[in-house]
């Protein structure tokens, strides 16, 4: 069905997080493989928007706003996809989010439980639903995780919990379908230059806004760069990418993890709480 080897070509792909980010950067250059694309997401008019850009681009693409924290939307968006195109090819469950607060200030855990629905259970539902069709075409999975299911840090217990899950989950899967055909990729970056970061919640639910994108540097990783690197694992079923500096940050963890974690305070996090700060004082002037 792909027009050439190793692309893409009329290969149907579900993408969710879709909208903005990762996802729409995937999107984007799927799309100018000639992908047949279904984006999901909760926000309708942003994937309306990205369906033309993609069909611009020489691919197809429909959108199916969906919240991947309810499984019965999880499944409507597997049906839909497949009554569309007939079959799938590839699942790349990117959506996610993080709230940002000590647990012990978490009013309840109501938010807590948001980030597992979303991050974790949205992959299973997804990967879950897809299956039968994902074993019928010998297709892939890619799961989009982070670093922070490698190494914790601090103020992010929610978000590191649902990555660490969808490790342990994507390597158990892997070995179930070791003779189906199916491949399962899981990706760690860093941070990645998205809007990501300005949709953190607070403690009370609040979004970080513009203070939250002080955390990234003119040095990180764009979109872009991190979809390619994505596709490119995907086209030859990688077993996982762990994207700079988690490589070091996993044989610290093993060799000295006492001084890891003073390490991921001192180099990580106080920097980061430094620039979001004095982001937030300019606001305030």
């Amino acid at each position: 069905m792909s027009t050439k080897s190793g692309s893409f070509g009329e290969k149907v792909v579900i993408v969710t997080g879709a909208s903005s980010g990762i996802g729409k950067a995937l999107a984007l250059q799927l799309a100018k493989e000639g992908a047949w694309l279904a984006l999901a997401a909760r926000n309708a008019a942003r994937l309306g928007a990205l369906v033309s850009e993609c069909e611009h681009l020489g691919g197809k693409a429909i959108a199916i706003p969906t919240d991947v924290s309810d499984e019965r939307q999880c499944q409507n968006m597997i049906q839909v996809t497949h009554e569309h195109y007939r079959r799938i090819d590839m699942l790349i469950n990117n959506a996610g989010m993080s709230v940002v607060s000590k647990l012990d200030e978490l009013p309840d855990l109501h938010l807590f439980k948001q980030v597992m629905d979303v991050n974790f259970y949205g992959m299973v539902y997804s990967a879950f639903h897809a299956l039968p069709h994902l074993k019928a075409s010998r297709g892939r999975i890619v799961n989009v995780s982070s670093l922070g299911g490698l190494q914790a840090i601090p103020y992010n217990s929610p978000y590191v919990a649902s990555k660490f899950a969808m490790n342990g989950f994507s390597d158990s899967l892997r070995m179930e379908l070791a003779n189906a055909g199916v491949s399962v990729t899981l990706i760690c970056p860093y941070w990645v230059v998205t809007e990501f970061h300005e949709r953190y919640l607070d403690k009370n639910g609040n979004p970080k806004g513009e203070a939250g994108r002080a955390i990234y540097t003119k040095d990180m990783m764009t979109a872009e760069r991190c979809a390619e690197i994505i596709i490119g694992a995907a086209r030859r079923r990688k077993r996982q990418v762990i994207m700079s500096p988690g490589v070091l940050g996993m044989w610290m963890r093993l060799l000295a993890p006492d001084l890891m974690d003073r390490l991921t305070v001192q180099r990580f996090l106080k920097p980061t709480v430094k620039r979001m700060s004095e982001k937030k004082r300019h606001e305030d002037d």
